[in-house]
């Protein structure tokens, strides 16, 4: 399913936002290298193409009660680069961090597109209070990874995730984006 989302285009693309690619994160529950893989070719496009790329960290968890301290660390192919923003975050939205709202805020007329971890968490509770903001936002369906709740099937809950999450962004497919910016170029 393809739906509203902003045309790709090399003189205003999108900004990328990477979605918690944390090693707690990337677990084999929450991740399957199809997935990754797009997660991949997405951020080495951006990258490339010189466009812009926004990173949001979760830092919730106190790391005194974590035997695990490197947790919340980046995943090594996820990890920003120079001149890429980040923004860490408290709460499942991104705009529990003063800084995000500042910038998104003072942005007109930008679209993000989302791909990462925690669909059901920090990408659900962003993109929705993005959209009570009247931001814009379209979200990479095949892109995005979160580990059901439970012993369900995971394809199952990420495409009722997916499909919810349409009601306040565009759904846009990682091969649709990467043929749009090979056909621009």
């Amino acid at each position: 399913m393809t739906t509203g989302g902003p045309a790709l285009r090399p003189d205003d693309p999108p900004i990328l936002v990477c979605a918690d690619m944390q090693a707690q994160n990337l677990g084999e529950e929450c991740i399957s290298a199809r997935e990754a893989a797009r997660c991949i070719a997405l951020l080495e496009l951006w990258r490339t193409e010189l466009w812009p790329v926004l990173h949001l960290k979760r830092v919730a968890q106190a790391a005194w009660f974590d035997p695990e301290p490197n947790l919340t660390d980046w995943a090594p192919a996820f990890r920003p680069r120079p001149g890429e923003m980040v923004f860490e975050h408290p709460l499942p939205s991104a705009y529990s961090s003063s800084r995000f709202a500042e910038f998104m805020a003072s942005m007109r007329g930008i679209h993000c597109l989302m791909a990462g971890c925690s669909l059901d968490e920090t990408i659900l509770a962003t993109v929705v209070e993005g959209f009570h903001r009247s931001h814009r936002f379209a979200i990479v369906g095949d892109a995005v990874l979160c580990a059901p709740p439970g012993a369900g099937d995971p394809e199952r809950y990420r495409a009722a995730m997916t499909h919810a999450l349409g009601k306040f962004a565009g759904i846009r497919q990682s091969g649709s984006l990467i043929e749009a910016a090979a056909s621009a170029a």
